[in-house]
């Protein structure tokens, strides 16, 4: 196969830091490949895609040994516009990438900048738009539409270069779990028709591998580790030992302690090959596991009564008559497909949102009457874009400017403070500026600042896109803790294993109404609700199949059930 790109014992440092980000860095990639680059917050993945694209060293400088070439030659050599010839990046962010009015002046932009004239232009556009189906969206603003079409829209603005290798960095954070199986299925079929390369960065290890990639690189504290199949890196324990989150599948094989090896396929759920006494392990420790214990009663905290709103007198209602209640003490998700209502469903019990119709009550309090401020004394929001929350300069007078609104001391607020942090992972960044921190770093800042609040209730509008399973864990764990001290928590989360692990229930939203409330398991092994609601069955739910369990949910709930009770306990007496 034709090389495309190589690192030859290439490390690099910051001008700013004082230790490299990346140490003795040897990677080949060739034209075709398609490679998942996996490691922890921090592990030199970020540098390591800004190395490829350029960002380093015309936008991040430092100092780099050894040697990048692409295409042969020294990216040393190469200027920015050279290197964007040959490699096209596409953000987590979408909307960052965006520089047109319309999908058709974004995907034409680079076009444009080349001087490519009339009806060339068009036909490419059109082409492209194609190939990526949004060919019927070209008159449409980029900001109007969905999260999966934001990142076709993308996808194609960088294809239209006919670049040779595309970075995604972490596609799927911010998608449903179908519209981010099918952005894994976009990723794929470009690679195949064009013939690019292809280098995944990404947290879910499980979603990407939905289809198959030929390598999986993990990184660790600035190097490469593994570099082999996803078969080979399934049968190993390197996942879980370097903080990445293993196929749930891979995990509940492991529990039934079932010996897995590279030739049993374990890359994806519909591949691996068990045996007979494999299936037998697999059942007898779901037997093994008794039924989880009905939860007792609690006092009713939030009730929601035939609300219906619509951000414009005439318009259709984006929630249409919901009809919820929530207990004190309950952690619940809210889940569906991205555009189904639930983040301005928990917008109006804020009072972001007024005008709606129908009743809130919090305790027993009436909510309508109340104001922002005074709704904000019960219920803390942590919103899904933290720079819609962000306005200080500093990560410390963030995180504290809730408590010194409120008056409180300032020995409060240092303790407060550097617990929130702590839990959040950022303590050591504690005296940088904001604007220094990546996207999934200023989402734990948000997620601080309202810890240290204490709010009867917490909202969080996707409290882990964009984190690695250490920081995923540890928020969540902070959560479960406050949670068991009183505080109700409300997830609104695209992410499957979240609601799995740590919800009591979930709650599903689909064109505006509430179409199931319900145990997480349930839900999860509903093919109606899933379809519906553009969810992803589990791959548990698979496997139970597999092992000939007849009831797929009642595993599903036995493995969740078994994790809460018997690992995390262990893990945390560990």
């Amino acid at each position: 196969m034709e090389e495309l790109l190589k690192f030859e014992n290439f490390t690099f440092q910051y001008n700013a830091q004082t230790k490299p980000t990346l140490i003795d860095i040897n990677l080949t990639v060739h034209k075709g490949e398609k490679i998942l680059i996996a490691g922890p917050s921090g592990c030199g993945k970020s540098t390591l895609i800004h190395c490829i694209n350029g960002l380093i060293p015309f936008s991040y400088k430092g100092e780099n040994r050894g040697r990048l070439t692409i295409k042969g030659k020294d990216t040393n050599k190469m200027s920015l516009f050279e290197i964007s010839k040959s490699v096209g990046t596409v953000l987590q962010d979408s909307d960052a990438q965006f520089v047109g009015m319309t999908v058709a002046e974004d995907i034409a932009f680079a076009l444009e900048n080349d001087c490519v004239g009339e009806p060339k232009l068009h036909d490419t556009v059109n082409e492209v738009a194609g190939l990526v189906n949004v060919d019927k969206l070209l008159d449409h603003a980029p900001t109007e539409l969905s999260g999966g079409q934001k990142q076709r829209v993308s996808v194609a603005g960088v294809m239209v270069d006919d670049v040779e290798l595309l970075l995604f960095d972490e596609p799927l954070a911010n998608l449903d779990p179908a519209t981010g199986k099918q952005a894994v299925e976009l990723i794929d079929n470009v690679g195949k028709r064009t013939g690019a390369a292809v280098i995944i960065v990404e947290h879910r290890l499980e979603d990407v591998l939905y289809k198959d990639v030929d390598r999986i690189v993990l990184m660790y504290e600035g190097r490469i580790i593994r570099d082999c199949t996803p078969d080979e890196l399934l049968s190993e324990s390197a996942l879980k030992e370097h903080g990445i989150r293993e196929p749930l599948y891979i995990t509940a094989l492991k529990y039934s302690n079932v010996n897995i090896t590279p030739d049993m396929k374990p890359g994806h759920i519909d591949t691996i090959r068990l045996s007979d006494s494999d299936m037998k392990k697999v059942f007898d420790f779901y037997e093994s596991i008794e039924e989880p214990k009905e939860r007792g009663t609690r006092d009713k905290l939030l009730e929601v009564s035939d609300i219906t709103f619509a951000y414009k007198e005439g318009h259709s209602p984006v929630l249409k008559n919901i009809n919820l209640c929530i207990d004190r003490g309950e952690m619940v998700a809210i889940v569906g497909t991205n555009g189904a209502g639930k983040s301005t469903f928990s917008k109006v019990i804020c009072g972001f949102e007024p005008g709606y119709e129908g009743k809130i009550t919090f305790a027993g309090e009436d909510f309508d009457s109340l104001s922002i401020k005074e709704r904000a004394e019960h219920i803390g929001f942590v919103l899904q874009n933290p720079n819609q929350m962000i306005s200080k300069v500093m990560i410390m007078d963030e995180v504290a400017m809730g408590l010194r609104l409120r008056g409180a001391s300032e020995e409060e607020i240092a303790t407060k403070t550097e617990q929130a942090l702590k839990i959040c992972g950022l303590w050591k960044f504690r005296n940088w500026p904001i604007s220094a921190l990546s996207f999934g770093q200023k989402k734990r800042v948000t997620i601080a600042s309202i810890l240290t609040l204490e709010p009867e209730m917490i909202i969080l509008d996707e409290p882990t896109a964009g984190q690695d399973y250490r920081h995923y864990t540890e928020i969540m764990d902070f959560l479960k803790e406050i949670n068991e001290k009183g505080v109700t928590v409300l997830m609104i989360t695209h992410d499957m294993h979240l609601m799995l692990e740590y919800a009591e229930r979930a709650v599903v939203f689909s064109d505006g109404r509430i179409i199931a409330d319900d145990t997480c398991a349930s839900i999860i092994t509903n093919p109606d609700i899933v379809r519906e609601a553009n969810l992803k069955e589990t791959s548990l739910y698979e496997l139970a199949k597999d092992c000939k369990i007849e009831d797929g949910t009642g595993f599903v709930r036995r493995f969740i059930d078994y994790e809460r009770t018997v690992v995390n306990v262990k893990e945390r007496e560990a």
